[in-house]
């Protein structure tokens, strides 16, 4: 049987899946402190990881559009917002969840988790205003919002070292990982990338193929009038 490329990427999501909750689940070892709750933390990081990569995605994506004014940048831009809106509410729902049998609350205003939650917000604002002002005003308003926006991704990530708070610095500064947890984090972090990429590019090809419906509509109409 031979695949196309349309079904490479979806087919390498779904291992790379199962071979993280395997790693997760069988192959991590089990954190002295905390117990088996720990493995929130893999699927925790993960989730942002991919949100990071998402909101550079629709960065770069609304510079394209107001570089090039083409449509398919702005689609790419609004697919890509979808899905770090996504991942950021995972990351927002895995923290607390996470955050409960260990600091004993399900949420403090530490500054990670406080420029996280403004993350999801300045994101989540982003779509509400591209659905507010229809057509080429809309889309760009939201590209100069969503560059303003991404200047959030940095501080969300250096806030743990920025200022004082108890979200624990695991990739920098910190303790470090144990050498068993490496490779679990790294293949669930691999998952979610790509699963983020099958996301955002199923979101964009709706985008373009209701675009292409409008346009239809649209010369119907005239030939009709």
């Amino acid at each position: 049987m031979k695949l196309n490329s349309d079904k490479i990427l979806p087919i390498l999501t779904l291992i790379a899946m199962i071979a993280s909750l395997a790693a997760v689940l069988l192959l991590a070892p089990t954190e002295k402190t905390m117990g088996d709750v720990q493995r929130i933390f893999y699927f925790h990081l993960a989730c942002a990881a991919a949100a990071f990569v998402s909101f550079t995605c629709v960065f770069i994506a609304s510079i394209g559009f107001i570089l090039r004014r083409e449509t398919v940048w702005d689609h790419l831009a609004a697919s890509a917002a979808e899905v770090g809106v996504l991942f950021t509410t995972l990351v927002l729902v895995t923290g607390p969840l996470w955050a409960r049998p260990v600091w004993g609350q399900w949420w403090v205003w530490d500054p990670r988790l406080t420029t996280t939650l403004i993350l999801w917000f300045l994101y989540t604002g982003y779509l509400v205003l591209r659905r507010a002002i229809p057509g080429y005003r809309g889309a760009m308003a939201g590209a100069v919002f969503a560059i303003l926006a991404y200047v959030d991704v940095p501080v969300v990530y250096f806030s743990v070292s920025w200022w004082r708070g108890i979200h624990p610095q695991v990739l920098r500064g910190g303790g470090g990982l144990d050498p068993g947890m490496v490779f679990p984090l790294l293949i669930s972090v691999t998952a979610l990338l790509l699963l983020s990429g099958v996301l955002i590019r199923e979101r964009l090809n709706l985008a373009n193929a209701a675009d292409c419906v409008d346009r239809i509509a649209v010369a119907l109409e005239d030939m009709e009038s």
